[in-house]
């Protein structure tokens, strides 16, 4: 073991990919000593070798790991999710005390969390899933971190994980989420929210692209809306990306990028949840949809030449353009966070979380990917109103939804009139459109099911809850 001094550690890391490398780097130079332990001792060596004048200390074995450290022992895994955490836990758990704190940093499934929550509970372990966003820069400067499990454990970490996070007006973008998973499923929440965001600013691309806008004059729209209302991390690296020039060809890189997305699967499980509670994320199912139907290029190359449509050329004054869809992208956007937050109430409601939707749009506004001025609105929303039943009906997003809609309307309608696919933007209107409406076409719906299953109906002139049915005539085949 190579120790930069004899005093035991507060706290260990196991996993040194580079997320593991540069949480930390953050640690460590926040005045904490950090013990690490990776599965192969090479890159450890290498490691504690290329910062030798700070406090880290290497171990080569699981023993020496767990020896360096001070009790209550608290460790962090940032190793791959699914079976390497299982591994690890199952090889680290012998050799630790009563109450000795267990962290998963990594992207785990948060009813995994729950199930290893229980499983460590039993021996007298305590569990922590703690969701962790912002990417490698976010783990080395500051990330926004997610810690759910035993309420007790965040007397341990919490100086540690206010002193390593990103800070916004002073405050840490960090919080204890709830009991059991509800770290990793908040963080959950979040990533699919990411993808409805993602998915949403490139829908405003397709249709800069389809009015002939070049990648400059596109930049430069990009970086005066992160000016604006719309500044967020996301709307910043865009205008960047579009800045980019392919070192090969010279031509914008974004131009030569091939258009097939790839997902990690957050995105999915998010849809699954809210399947699992009846809960509509339509915005987000679009973007995830949107990935699937982009992985298919072969598909999509074969189909173009079948299967035919308007030219996709959008002719539109290109600052006209600018501003409707400067009021799509905003107003889809506060759908998709509404979608995502009524998940979240959902299912804080339901595993008895008491999850602080306010203080968790508090902690994304630093740190994480979908980092954003827009956040500090959700968070006074529902420190206004914590039993908000939805987020476009607190008065600053009803206002800015109302005002919003008639440019939303014309965008989405210049999108399917010129054949360029919006399908983030078009769900978040439909939904809006939705949930405004007093009278569905649902009756109809209900009368269908009556008329082939008995499931029965309630009417409108009745009391709530009586059921009626109805002797449909027969159909002959």
């Amino acid at each position: 073991m190579n120790s930069t001094n004899d005093k035991k550690s507060p706290f260990g890391l196991i996993g040194l990919a580079v997320m593991g490398q540069n949480l930390a780097l953050n640690v460590e130079s926040r005045g904490f000593q950090v013990s690490v332990f990776n599965r192969s001792v090479e890159p450890m060596r290498g490691f504690v070798a290329a910062h030798s004048g700070k406090r880290f200390v290497g171990a080569e074995t699981l023993d020496d790991f767990v020896s360096s450290l001070a009790s209550p022992r608290t460790i962090m895994l940032m190793v791959k999710a699914g079976t390497p955490v299982d591994a690890v836990i199952e090889q680290l758990t012998p050799l630790l005390d009563k109450d000795d704190i267990v962290i998963d940093g990594g992207n785990s499934l948060y009813t995994d969390t729950e199930r290893r929550s229980a499983a460590l509970a039993a021996k007298g372990l305590r569990f922590v899933g703690a969701g962790v966003s912002g990417g490698e820069e976010g783990a080395r400067k500051g990330p926004s971190i997610m810690p759910g499990g035993p309420a007790s454990t965040w007397q341990v970490l919490q100086p540690i994980f206010e002193s390593i996070a990103a800070k916004v007006n002073g405050q840490p973008c960090v919080m204890h989420i709830g009991e059991g998973g509800a770290g990793h499923y908040v963080k959950m929440v979040h990533n699919g929210i990411e993808y409805g965001d993602m998915q949403l600013i490139c829908e405003a691309y397709a249709l800069f692209r389809a009015a002939g806008m070049s990648s400059d004059a596109m930049a430069d729209v990009f970086a005066q809306w992160n000016a604006g209302d719309l500044q967020s991390y996301l709307i910043q690296i865009t205008a960047e990306i579009f800045k980019q020039r392919d070192a090969d060809t010279g031509a914008p890189l974004i131009d030569v990028i091939l258009d097939k997305a790839g997902q990690k699967g957050t995105g999915q499980w998010t849809l699954i949840n809210a399947a699992e509670n009846a809960v509509v994320i339509s915005t987000i199912n679009a973007a995830v949809e949107a990935r699937v139907l982009s992985s298919m290029k072969a598909a999509r190359v074969a189909a173009s030449a079948q299967l035919h449509g308007p030219s996709g050329a959008v002719t539109a004054p290109h600052a006209e353009l600018v501003a409707k869809v400067h009021d799509a992208l905003y107003a889809s956007k506060i759908v998709s966070y509404a979608q995502g937050f009524d998940l979240m109430r959902a299912m804080s409601e339901k595993k008895g979380w008491a999850l602080d939707l306010g203080g968790i749009a508090g902690i994304w506004r630093g740190g994480c990917i979908i980092r954003a001025q827009f956040l500090g609105h959700i968070t006074d929303a529902y420190r206004h109103d914590p039993r908000l039943p939805n987020l476009m009906l607190a008065p600053f997003f009803r206002d800015v939804l109302n005002r919003s809609q008639a440019s939303w309307r014309e965008v989405v309608a210049l999108a399917v009139t010129h054949g360029v696919a919006v399908p983030a933007m078009s769900a978040s209107l439909s939904y809006f459109d939705a949930y405004r409406s007093a009278r569905l076409p649902a009756n109809l719906l209900q009368a269908q099911r009556d008329f082939f299953g008995a499931h029965t109906y309630e009417r409108t002139d009745r009391p709530a809850g009586e059921a009626f049915h109805t002797a449909w005539p027969e159909v002959q085949e």
